[in-house]
């Protein structure tokens, strides 16, 4: 059996599957070349096997340089499909707007429709303005205002051009309340609940819509002094016969007193959704809106708005929902969980939101890849935890890897003493394509490995410690057999990162995002590392440094 054609394959899917190739993948392409391997699957199973494992100890760098000379052909690259936003129209002055509420911070599923408006911003030269909608006071986080603006100025790299706070505009909707008045265009409605949903999916008015102006206006003052929660509102007057009720009279402003947490009692008489989210689209002069899908409905309600005060409607794209599997992205919940100690903050390591992934190393533009990547699409999606983070951690990886430095860090450690080796000096480069070097060691002949990499050891077979020697399991013992890196290569040898055994060594915690830790040592040179650094632990994964103390160092990790 000719070893070379099984690691091709393997070597092939690895790279092809960010450094982790999988034995399943790898049998149809060894049958389809060599159709004689179907009486042999037993055995080329047990050696697919072997194989997987080698490999996926390799960097992707060396699984790629390893390709290169034995396989070249299978590096051949496919035109990647370009996945590009459609044109605007209308484009000659874009301004665009991102409304999240704060209810808690922002997730994955903000960063997509964030990222999208950012990318048009961007491609137009447009202003992005962030509005948060907080008139409703009983769903409110208060340290949400806070958490938002960071994660929206870091997804955007800071090109936010203008922050409103909606309960800081009420004047405004009551201005153009005052206007619809004037027009005739709005009555106030102190009708039961369920009488007025009886009549209205009879396509009947109510008895308070033909009231004359005179009374709609007493009644809206009366709603700021008089009616109690829940005993009037301010509706839109609308087509009684439109084939959908939900079109009919719907209402603009409501009573509520809970106190708000900027504005505690100052108002009593709050705008919904559609009133507020016109009012603001108009005052800023908002040209191109990202709505959700199910949002059209309030699409149209808007448009009535607009129509009414005689302004022209902005450029409107809808795009799909996409429902995160596994991942817990409702604000109510992580609340929940943070109030009962579930988690450590928004920012714990277990959660999907900008903080938390911002934590652990992911760059910006990975979300706006992303973004790009799902694009405009009106189809709804349902995206599973792995499938998520498997497209957004290449994507990451496309960011960060010609930036981070390599280091090693080994967890679990286990000390080997390779007998007959001789003190050494390597120097190994901080990344595989700078070949400048930058990290010295001096090693004499007690190394540390991880102990996965050490229960793995098998007798008689040569190991190579990486950049440094090669040498081979002798029962319980290990002997040096040379620093020839000719010698490993010709023998196909396994390649172990490794530390010499030194005081000089760093202590090294490393927080994984199921919450677990590992723990070990590093080399001595990530005690220059800033705090915020993303570097590459060697054949461990990126890892963002989080804390630096006297004693140890602390990582985020964020993905191989």
């Amino acid at each position: 059996m000719d070893a070379s054609i099984i690691r091709k394959y393997v070597l092939q899917n690895a790279i092809r599957f960010a450094g982790k190739a999988s034995p399943g993948a790898i049998i149809g392409k060894l049958i389809a070349e060599q159709p004689e391997f179907r009486q042999k699957l037993k055995d080329i199973s047990l050696e697919i096997q072997r194989v997987v494992a080698e490999v996926n100890r390799l960097d992707i760098a060396e699984q790629h340089a390893e390709l290169q000379k034995l396989a070249p052909e299978l590096l051949e690259k496919k035109a990647q499909e370009k996945h590009a936003l459609p044109e605007l129209r209308n484009s000659q002055s874009v301004r665009m707007r991102f409304e999240p509420s704060p209810s808690g911070a922002l997730h994955v599923g903000h960063a997509y429709v964030l990222g999208l408006n950012h990318l048009y911003c961007q491609r137009y030269h447009g202003a992005l303005i962030l509005r948060i909608a907080d008139t409703n006071p009983e769903n409110i986080y208060p340290e949400a205002y806070a958490l938002i603006e960071e994660d929206a100025r870091w997804l955007s790299s800071n090109h936010i051009a203008e922050v409103h706070y909606q309960s800081d505009r009420m004047e405004t909707y009551y201005l153009y309340m005052d206007k619809l008045l004037h027009l005739n265009q709005v009555y106030v409605c102190t009708c039961d609940v369920e009488e007025f949903r009886r009549l209205i999916q009879h396509q009947t008015a109510c008895p308070c819509r033909d009231l004359p102006p005179a009374e709609q206006k007493a009644r809206w003052q009366m709603m700021f002094t008089y009616y109690q929660q829940g005993g009037a509102v301010a509706r839109l007057k609308t087509d009684i016969h439109h084939k959908n009720p939900a079109m009919r009279d719907f209402p603009l402003f409501r009573i509520n007193e809970e106190p708000h947490c900027r504005k505690n009692r100052q108002y009593r008489v709050w705008p919904l959704m559609n009133m507020a989210v016109a009012v603001d689209d108009i005052e800023m002069g908002i040209t191109h809106i990202i709505r959700a899908k199910d949002h059209a409905d309030n699409a149209k309600r808007q448009q009535y708005l607009y129509n009414y005060l005689g302004k022209p409607f902005p450029e409107t794209l809808f795009v799909g929902r996409i429902n995160f599997v596994d991942m817990p992205v409702s604000a109510t919940q992580i609340s929940k969980g943070i109030r009962e100690k579930q988690y450590s903050g928004w920012d714990d390591i277990r959660l999907p939101s900008l903080a938390a992934l911002r934590r652990r190393g992911f760059h910006p533009d990975a979300f706006l890849k992303y973004a790009e990547d799902v694009g405009v699409s009106l189809t709804d999606k349902t995206v599973t935890k792995d499938e998520f983070f498997t497209t957004i951690n290449a994507f990451n990886k496309q960011v960060i890897d010609p930036h981070a430095h390599r280091y090693f860090f080994v967890w679990n450690p286990h000390e080997i003493k390779i007998d007959g080796a001789s003190p050494l000096q390597p120097e190994l480069d901080l990344h595989p394509d700078t070949r400048k070097g930058g990290r010295r060691f001096e090693t004499h002949d007690r190394f540390l490995i991880a102990k996965p990499d050490f229960d793995a050891l098998q007798e008689g077979k040569l190991y190579r410690l990486m950049e440094c020697l090669n040498f081979v399991k002798e029962g319980k013992k290990f002997r040096f057999h040379s620093a020839d890196y000719a010698a490993y290569k010709q023998e196909g040898a396994a390649i172990i990162h490794w530390l010499p055994k030194s005081r000089e060594l760093v202590p090294v915690n490393v927080l994984m995002p199921d919450g677990e830790r590992y723990t070990g040592f590093g080399e001595s040179a990530l005690r220059s590392l800033k705090k915020g650094a993303v570097v590459q632990l060697e054949r461990f994964g990126f890892c963002r440094l989080d804390e630096k103390h006297p004693q140890k160092l602390v990582f985020w990790y964020a993905h191989r």
